[in-house]
């Protein structure tokens, strides 16, 4: 029988990949959408494999009615606490009261379980959301994948490509988990419609240091990239707290002090990933090298 699995946030980035691989899959998909939002209908609505479901968070009644008949929840929302804790709730409560049997929510990150108390804002929103769904009379998947791959090339700063330098705080050795998005979400639909998933999967695309990430740059573009020591980690969490303290901008997802915080997640160690398992879902993973390769132009090996 065809798996029905309504996706949260499916207009965003890693959503519209997750709604894409499940298609794939022969899946029937809803998109929850807002009202008044046009979005989901623009992208989703010439597709008649899709149903554009539209429920405001708040409004538990709609909730329920867009959720009847799913078997799997799929969020893949993104924002602060509004969203992460607040929308995911009213999302949880109503697959509870409509029957849902699954449910998988926004984490996509490093393992936030093991994180100190204060150390990373977006972790500590993910363990909070996750307490209520262990709690539901609902079984919750999440998705551990490390951090995306394809934020090096631009959106996380740790590789200088003019300056031809790789940052790192405390130990060029620490060893670090990237997936990219799209195997992310390929990921996650085969979660999605696997009924005897576990509550937690770890996935990592590939695992490397940032040693080995200036040894691939150094021979993609053959022009020696240096290692940058950039601090302890201790001191970059340090900053980070600056940097909230005196940020006005607080309902920002990712501000550069979150973006600090992500970095103290993962070469403090704290985030590491201890119980990779790749192998249920394939041998094709896309490499840290093969993410950069495309970025400089290189060809492949």
């Amino acid at each position: 029988m065809t798996t029905t699995v309504l996706v949260a946030g499916a207009t965003g980035d890693l959503g519209g990949r997750i709604v894409r691989e499940l298609l794939a899959r022969d899946t029937s998909v809803r998109v929850l959408t807002r009202p008044g939002s046009t979005t989901a209908a623009e992208r989703f609505g010439r597709d008649d494999r899709v149903e554009v479901v539209v429920a405001e968070y708040t409004d538990g009644t709609a909730l329920r009615a867009a959720l009847t008949g799913v078997e799997v929840v799929v969020s893949a929302v993104s924002g602060t606490r509004s969203v992460i804790v607040d929308a995911q709730r009213a999302l949880l409560a109503a697959a509870v009261d409509a029957g849902v049997e699954r449910f998988v929510p926004s984490d996509y990150s490093a393992d936030y379980r093991r994180t100190t108390p204060g150390t990373n804002r977006n972790f500590e929103l993910r363990r909070e959301f996750a307490a209520d769904l262990d709690a539901a009379r609902i079984r919750g998947t999440s998705v551990l994948n490390g951090a995306f791959t394809d934020m090096l090339t631009g959106q996380a700063p740790m590789i200088l490509f003019d300056r031809q330098r790789v940052l790192f705080w405390s130990s060029a050795d620490q060893v670090l988990d990237f997936t990219t998005k799209d195997d992310t979400a390929r990921v996650t639909a085969e979660v999605a419609l696997d009924p005897s998933a576990p509550r937690v999967v770890e996935v990592a695309g590939d695992r490397v240091t940032a040693r080995e990430i200036a040894g691939t740059m150094s021979r993609l573009t053959g022009t020696v990239f240096r290692l940058q020591w950039a601090g302890t980690a201790g001191t970059l969490s340090a900053m980070a707290r600056v940097g909230r303290r005196v940020s006005r901008d607080t309902g920002e997802p990712f501000p550069a002090w979150q973006g600090m915080q992500y970095f103290v997640t993962m070469f403090s160690g704290e985030g590491e990933l201890r119980h990779v398992d790749n192998a249920p879902f394939g041998d094709e993973w896309t490499s840290v090298r093969d993410v950069l390769a495309e970025h400089v132009g290189s060809a492949p090996e």
